[in-house]
């Protein structure tokens, strides 16, 4: 075994001595490595909560590094994230033009912009099911990625997935795919709604930590997010990860992958020019609420060492009660615009006088504006002391 040579006796003292005198006036002389300037330049660690579980992996294109790994191998249960390679295998022999028919491109545009689950249901059933998953971890040499487990074939989200695959599907898409799969994919994943098609907010981790531009796509699934709300109609349908029955998986199966417990993941790009790369999984305990698995992939996601990224301003703050309206103006006077995700944690950028709500035994006529939303909630539903939130500023006019 090789080892580094040792300096020993007093003339290994003496040397060693020497060294270290002119390290420190080297120190001394460039004023570069100061403890100040070194926890400044440091980068910040991920902050997973307790009881999550989480596969965290970001990637700088601008300088070819991670800077943040943890159990970035770890296979996930997919859910929506599979559409991404479901939607990779359609394009894949479309060349040279790649043009995308009507019908295809009225199934993958909300495929990716919303998470339409009847459009993976259609490709996973049309297209080979657990085959797709095969041909995708060949042609983009993917190490963690996996079909369903035997008895799951049809359920195109139980696929495995890892952070550092996810990344390598990313970079691929980016860097090597055609000029027409890569503006149709990241062009639809920039415009995401936040309302999912079956009424899931989905924009939390990413979408909530920075601000634009990003691209996304989401994925949740678990028997504790009963329903979506993201809706002012009040319609919602159960979030499902399942296809018809497709064809025997070959190679090997995800069967050591959680299949039950609350996931929610957020992936995608952060920063001008698809700067970086995000891909963080989460499991949560069971019996997570929607709105506890949405804040804490949140908190994890903001603490992240992201190049490129931009911090929304303004203060976070948790809510309480179920379907809280969110309102164009401080008042109930016209038709919410959506509804929060029971006890979600939201950033306030100001807040405003409009007209008092009363909840008995509280009343407040504060409101606060949800700048990611557009709109106001009333102060009565901050998890804060007081009427007025005592950290945040009055809104312009008010």
């Amino acid at each position: 075994m090789h080892r580094t040579a040792r300096l020993r006796g007093t003339a290994g003292h003496v040397w060693r001595t020497l060294l270290a005198s002119a390290a420190a006036l080297l120190i001394l002389a460039s004023g570069a490595a100061t403890p100040a300037t070194a926890a400044v330049q440091a980068p910040a660690a991920a902050q997973i909560p307790d009881g999550v579980t989480a596969g965290v992996a970001v990637f700088d294109r601008q300088t070819g590094t991670f800077t943040e790994q943890v159990n970035a191998g770890t296979p996930f249960r997919s859910a929506s994230v599979v559409k991404l390679l479901l939607t990779l295998d359609f394009l894949w022999n479309r060349g040279p033009s790649y043009v995308i028919p009507a019908a295809d491109r009225a199934r993958l545009e909300p495929m990716l912009r919303s998470s339409d689950d009847n459009a993976a249901n259609y490709y996973w059933s049309n297209y080979g099911g657990s085959a797709i998953i095969n041909r995708m971890v060949r042609e983009l040499g993917l190490t963690d990625t996996a079909p369903p487990p035997a008895g799951y074939e049809g359920y195109w989200g139980y696929t495995a997935l890892s952070a550092r695959d996810t990344v390598k599907i990313y970079r691929y898409i980016l860097d090597t795919a055609p000029a027409p799969v890569r503006d149709f994919v990241m062009g639809n994943l920039r415009q995401s709604t936040r309302c999912a098609s079956d009424d899931f907010d989905q924009h939390f981790g990413i979408a909530g930590a920075f601000d634009r531009p990003w691209a996304v796509k989401q994925g949740w699934a678990g028997s504790s997010f009963p329903e979506g709300t993201c809706s002012s109609s009040g319609a919602a349908t159960a979030k499902t990860a399942t296809a018809p029955k497709a064809t025997a998986a070959e190679g090997r199966a995800a069967e050591d992958v959680n299949l039950t417990r609350p996931a929610l993941h957020t992936t995608g790009t952060v920063g001008a020019g698809d700067r970086t790369i995000v891909a963080v999984l989460t499991l949560h305990p069971d019996g997570t609420s929607y709105g506890k698995a949405y804040t804490d992939i949140g908190r994890l996601t903001r603490s992240l060492n992201v190049p490129g990224g931009v911090r929304p301003t303004g203060k976070w703050y948790g809510t309480w009660s179920e379907h809280v309206n969110v309102r164009r103006d401080p008042s109930t006077a016209n038709p919410p615009m959506t509804q929060l995700p029971s006890g979600v944690e939201v950033l306030v950028g100001c807040q405003k006088q409009g007209q008092t709500v009363s909840v008995p035994p509280y009343t407040n006529d504060w409101w606060a504006y949800l700048p990611q939303y557009g709109g106001y909630i009333s102060n009565i539903y901050i998890s804060s002391p007081g009427n007025r939130l005592p950290d945040v500023p009055d809104c312009a006019g008010s």
